[in-house]
C-alpha cells in the first residue's frame, strides 16, 4: 500500500515531523509505504517567518506550487492521499480536490490543530488571514474518509460536521526522547517552542523576575525567534531551535514551562484544539514541569504526580518555588512522567493505531 502524504511544512515543523514523518519507518514494516511531499522545503521554512526576504519567499511559494502540480500528475501510482492540515499555505483546497476527486484517491485528513477557527497570523496579520481561505478545513472534513484528530476536542468538532474521526495524539519516539543524567548544580528552568508561541512565555516574565530575587536558576529559551531575550534579574540562555538538538535540550531541563494563554492569535476555542504536545515531550524526557490546565492539557499526565498545574501568576509562582526548593520532587515527577509517557504516548504504541487507521480508510468500499 502506497500513501502520498502532503503537508504545508517540512520536518522542521513538529506537525509534519511527529504526525507524518516519524511514522514512515514503523509503517513500512507493516506494509504501508508513505512518501512525504511538503509544500515548503527546509531552507524556505527557515526564512518564511523572518522579516523581509520578499524575493526568496515568493520563489519558495512558486516552487511549492510547481511541486503540487507535479504531485497531481504522479498521484495515480498511490492508493490514498494523506493531508496534514492542508497541502498549501494559502488558497482553497484545489489540489486536495484534484487528487481525491479527479484521481479518485481516498482522502485521509490529519488535524493536530483547530485550523477550522479563523485567526490573525502574528507574523502576516490580516493579509495572511485573507490568503488562508478559512472554511477550507470544514470542506476537507466533509470530503475525507477519515479525519485523524490530535485530541477529543477536534474529534468532537469533526463528528458534529458529519466526519469520521480517529484520535491519535501527537507523540514522540521513546528511543529518541528519553531522560539523561543531570549534573548541573544550578537548576535550569526551560521553554522550547516557536516564534508564534513565545508571547505565552513572555506572560511569565514577571513571575520569573520575582522568583530570581530569592532563588538562583538559569532560564533556557529555545526557539523564540528573537535575537535577544531579556528578563529582569534572570540569567537567560537564548538558543536557536535545532532539529537534532531538540531531544537533548528537553532532557537538559530541571523544570519545564508550558504556559497557555489567550491572545489575539490564540482564542480559547483555538487553544482547546492544541494537542498538549509539549507536556508529552516533557514527560518523555523525564522532566518535571508546570502547565496551564486548559483544553486537552487538563487530561494529560497526573497533576501533582507528573507535573504541577498553574492557573494564574500567583500559582505559577508557588508551583515553581516548590520545584526549585525540592530536587527530590523534581526527580520524582520526572520519573512518574516518564512512566506515564511509556504507558500512554509512545511511537511504537500509536504506530499500530496509525497503520489500522490508514488500512481501514483505504479499504472502505465506496
Amino acid at each position: 500500500m502506497k500513501i502520498l502524504a502532503l503537508s504545508s511544512y517540512p520536518i522542521e515543523s513538529a506537525a509534519t515531523r511527529c504526525r507524518v514523518a516519524q511514522y514512515i519507518e514503523p509503517l513500512k514494516s507493516k506494509g504501508i509505504e508513505i512518501e512525504l511531499s511538503p509544500f515548503l522545503n527546509s531552507d524556505a521554512f527557515g526564512d518564511f517567518y523572518a522579516s523581509g526576504k520578499f524575493a526568496s519567499k515568493s520563489a519558495a511559494l512558486l516552487l511549492g506550487l510547481a511541486k503540487r502540480i507535479r504531485d497531481v500528475a504522479r498521484c495515480g501510482s498511490f492508493d490514498a492521499l494523506l493531508v496534514q492540515r492542508e497541502v498549501m499555505l494559502f488558497g482553497p483546497e484545489i489540489f486536495e480536490w484534484l487528487i481525491s476527486e479527479l484521481r479518485g484517491l481516498p482522502l485521509i485528513l490529519d488535524l493536530d490543530d483547530a485550523t477550522y477557527i479563523p485567526y490573525e497570523s502574528p507574523t502576516f496579520g490580516r493579509a495572511g488571514s485573507l490568503l488562508k481561505a478559512f472554511g477550507k478545513t470544514d470542506r476537507l472534513i466533509a470530503r475525507a474518509r477519515t479525519v485523524i484528530c490530535g485530541n477529543r476536542f477536534i474529534a468532537e468538532y469533526v463528528t458534529a460536521r458529519g466526519g469520521s474521526p480517529v484520535i491519535i495524539p501527537t507523540v514522540v519516539d521513546e528511543t529518541v526522547f528519553k531522560p539523561i543524567e543531570r549534573t548541573d548544580s544550578i537548576p535550569i528552568i526551560g521553554w522550547i517552542g516557536t516564534h508564534s508561541t513565545f508571547p505565552m512565555l513572555e506572560s511569565l516574565f514577571p513571575v520569573l523576575t520575582r522568583i530570581a530575587k530569592k532563588y538562583e536558576f538559569i532560564l533556557k529559551v529555545v526557539g523564540s525567534g528573537r535575537r535577544n531575550v531579556k528578563v529582569e534579574g534572570v540569567k537567560v540562555e537564548n538558543l536557536k531551535w535545532n532539529l537534532d538538538e531538540e531531544p537533548r535540550q528537553f532532557a537538559s531541563l530541571d523544570i519545564g514551562l508550558y504556559p497557555i494563554v489567550v491572545s489575539p492569535s490564540a482564542s480559547s476555542d483555538w487553544i482547546n484544539g492544541k494537542s498538549g504536545f509539549k507536556a508529552i515531550e516533557y514527560m518523555a524526557s523525564g522532566v518535571s514541569f508546570v502547565m496551564s490546565p486548559v483544553g486537552i492539557c487538563k487530561e494529560l499526565g497526573e497533576a501533582g504526580i507528573t507535573h504541577l498545574n498553574a492557573t494564574d501568576l500567583e500559582s505559577w509562582h508557588s508551583s515553581l518555588v516548590q520545584l526549585l526548593e525540592s530536587a527530590d520532587m523534581r526527580r520524582s515527577m520526572g520519573k512518574a512522567g516518564r512512566i506515564h509517557f511509556l504507558q500512554n504516548f509512545t511511537l511504537s504504541q500509536w504506530s499500530n493505531v496509525m497503520a489500522r487507521t490508514i488500512s481501514d480508510s483505504v479499504n472502505i468500499s465506496v
